[in-house]
């Protein structure tokens, strides 16, 4: 039998606003990037994708971090438990 999966709300809304502060920093990269290479302004629409792009790998960049955070903790704690 297949158990369901249950996300609290905090969780889903704390990842939402996360993925939605990543999209913000990748318009702001794309803007940089327009004003330093004095290009037409249509490329904030035009280069939407990359945008898109940028914000998803930016997103499995930060979950691979913090997955790599929360490892190293937990090893951390069992490795202290241990030695008490």
């Amino acid at each position: 039998m297949i158990k369901d999966l249950i996300i609290k709300e905090k969780v889903i809304r704390r990842e939402i606003v996360l993925l939605g502060i990543l999209f913000l920093f990748a318009n702001l990269v794309n803007v940089y990037a327009i004003v330093v290479h004095q290009g037409n302004w249509t490329e904030l629409a035009s280069q939407f994708h990359v945008v898109g792009l940028l914000t998803l790998f930016l997103y499995a960049v930060s979950w691979f971090g913090r997955g790599l955070f929360y490892s190293i903790r937990a090893a951390w704690r069992r490795t202290k438990g241990a030695q008490s």
